[in-house]
């Protein structure tokens, strides 16, 4: 499991991302390659629902929703909890409207292909931009005590759309 973290770590803007399909907690399944050719796609992991600094990044992603349709693109939020914990958890946060995606089974599988797995058994905070052509142009590691700065990510999609 390891060997494949510190593999995966290594993704670059650049990298063709990784492709999955999760159940999200209010689309049903949904695939990224889907995207492919119709709409940049920010792809955020975060440790955990009910956590603090994530009820604060989750519900601020929703109150930008417009701005990233402006720059046509799709926001999926992963972390390794459960569809009826996330259903419960957008519920609690006055619901949230994009998807969040399950990578509660197998465990992980998901944030390991991105690198972002960790020991403890979640998903670390990080960002990842890919756009139309399924490259990832832009990535940030953050502290999970901290948020993600989404200047840079709205910058980074500006560019994209130019």
């Amino acid at each position: 499991m390891l060997e494949a973290k510190e593999k995966n770590k290594n993704l670059k803007v650049g990298d063709p991302a990784p492709d999955f399909t999760l159940p999200t907690h209010n689309e049903g399944e949904l695939n990224l390659a889907w995207y492919q050719g119709r709409k940049n796609v920010v792809v955020a992991f975060y440790p955990g629902d009910w956590t603090p600094v994530c009820a604060t990044q989750v519900p601020e992603y929703q109150t930008m929703l417009e701005k990233f349709e402006d720059f046509n693109c799709q926001l999926l939020c992963i972390s390794v909890d459960s569809i009826p914990c996330h259903k419960a958890w957008a519920k609690s946060l006055g619901g949230i409207s994009f998807p969040l995606m399950s990578d509660y089974y197998p465990h992980g599988e998901v944030a390991k292909k991105y690198g972002v797995f960790n020991e403890h058994g979640y998903a670390e905070r990080a960002v990842f931009l890919i756009d139309k052509k399924g490259i990832i142009c832009f990535i940030e590691h953050v502290n999970i005590a901290q948020l993600p700065d989404n200047n840079k990510l709205f910058e980074t999609l500006a560019k994209l759309e130019e």
